[in-house]
């Protein structure tokens, strides 16, 4: 197959433009900030009473992400199915881009009184995110040839970073220069839902699919999980994509944790000033988009597996610094360079490690018609990954009473996803 034109492969990469709005200010900057800083005006303290039960308010947080993953994971199955047999990949995937945005927006009204809104608006704009991605997604082998989907995919993240640190930068005067911070918060979420619905216009111009010839079964349900068995028993037979995904179930929840808790981790941990916190991940989206690059040239060189091996015993790295940065906060000392360190090195690795996963399955399925499948099943892999390792990390707060230790033990997934990924490159060295 050949490569789209410019204008496709532009069109398409808009989508991460439009949506990573929502992974860098609802999960990454400011609504973790707003979410600790109201419920402990709200309740005085760390522990929140929802639905009758109490939590510590960063566990319950982590369970509702948790839940909203499991939730969409579920559907994967039934959603592709119907996306692959009827040709309406852009149907699925706007419905979900529009229940994420209205989920954005309609997080202006929490205001840490009514906890029950703010946790199910959480939900819904997660939900809508995960939901759009795996029909964006599936729309890469479609668009880029084999030899160009790593540089395509790249572009994508590269677009992404871009586009939510204008949106960022954004928030953040607003948080400087209006007297109501909290207000400031709340208007941001209420931008990011137009901003993603309105970006994500040039995407749905621009992409088309052919409609299959395949009628729906009445069974849909039942048909979709059986295509999904499908889709396994098919990868079971090809031993290096198995041992891949393995790796990639592991070290996801290793990932997709770090992305969802660093807030958390630098407001309540290390006790870190607003302020400084919304600069950190701004360097570390800026530091990201020269990362995702460079990422994608050494899998050039060196190949994508063995470059995966080395940005995950990167991330082990990680992890170990992370937990001494706490620890060295707990004797008494300032973790903010090290905090900052920590940043630029998750920057480094953050886009890349995604951007490669992504395009290292695409080249390694087989061929066939049947792409949103085929990605459900790398979603749903992925999402059921990020619900063990938030659920984890959020149990483990609870139990041991320390999010320190939570960071600490993300080092036993990234282990199991080496070893994996090991197994993987010594079926085959290069993907």
């Amino acid at each position: 197959m050949q490569t789209a034109s410019k204008k496709v492969i532009r069109g398409w990469a808009m989508y991460d433009w439009a949506n990573s709005v929502y992974n860098l200010v609802i999960t990454t900057t400011f609504f973790p900030i707003y979410y600790t800083t109201v419920t402990r005006k709200q309740f005085g303290g760390e522990t929140v009473t929802f639905l009758g039960r109490k939590f510590i308010n960063t566990s319950l947080y982590d369970y509702s992400f948790a839940l909203a993953y499991l939730l969409i994971a579920l559907l994967y199955p039934v959603l592709t199915s119907v996306a692959d047999s009827r040709g309406n990949k852009k149907v699925f995937m706007k419905f979900f881009c529009y229940m994420g945005s209205f989920g954005c927006a309609m997080l202006y009204f929490f205001n840490g009184t009514n906890l029950w809104l703010g946790i199910l608006c959480l939900m819904i704009a997660s939900m809508g995110f995960v939901g759009s991605v795996v029909f964006y997604n599936a729309f890469l082998p479609e668009i880029a040839a084999p030899a160009d989907r790593d540089r395509v995919s790249a572009k994508g993240f590269s677009y992404g970073y871009i586009g939510s640190v204008i949106l960022q930068i954004i928030g953040f005067v607003l948080v400087t220069f209006l007297s109501d911070k909290l207000l400031a918060m709340r208007i941001t979420f209420l931008l990011v839902g137009i901003w993603w619905a309105s970006f994500a216009q040039i995407t749905f111009s621009v992409l088309s699919e052919k409609k299959s010839a395949v009628k729906v079964s009445a069974s849909i349900i039942s048909d979709s999980f059986s295509e999904m068995k499908k889709v396994y028993l098919e990868i079971k037979k090809l031993p290096i994509l198995k041992n891949f995904l393995r790796g990639f179930f592991f070290y996801s929840m290793g990932v997709q944790t770090v992305m969802l808790a660093a807030t958390l981790f630098g407001s309540k941990l290390l006790q870190l000033a607003d302020t400084k916190l919304i600069i950190t991940i701004v360097l570390i989206q800026l530091v990201a988009i020269p990362g995702a690059i460079w990422v994608s040239r050494l899998s050039e060189r060196f190949g994508n597996l063995r470059v995966l091996t080395g940005i995950v015993i990167f991330w082990i790295l990680i992890c170990l610094a992370a937990y001494y940065t706490a620890y060295y906060k707990e004797q008494g000392g300032n973790p903010e360079f090290g905090f900052y360190g920590l940043a630029i090195a998750v920057g480094l690795v953050m886009g890349g490690i995604q951007s490669l996963s992504r395009s290292t399955y695409s080249k390694l399925m087989p061929e066939t018609r049947d792409t949103a499948s085929y990605f459900s099943y790398y979603d749903f892999t992925e999402k059921l990954a990020i619900v063990i390792g938030m659920f984890s990390f959020g149990l483990i707060e609870e139990v041991t009473g320390s999010m320190k230790n939570s960071v600490l033990s993300l080092i036993i997934f990234f282990v199991l996803g080496l070893v994996w990924l090991i197994r993987a490159k010594s079926v085959k060295p290069k993907a």
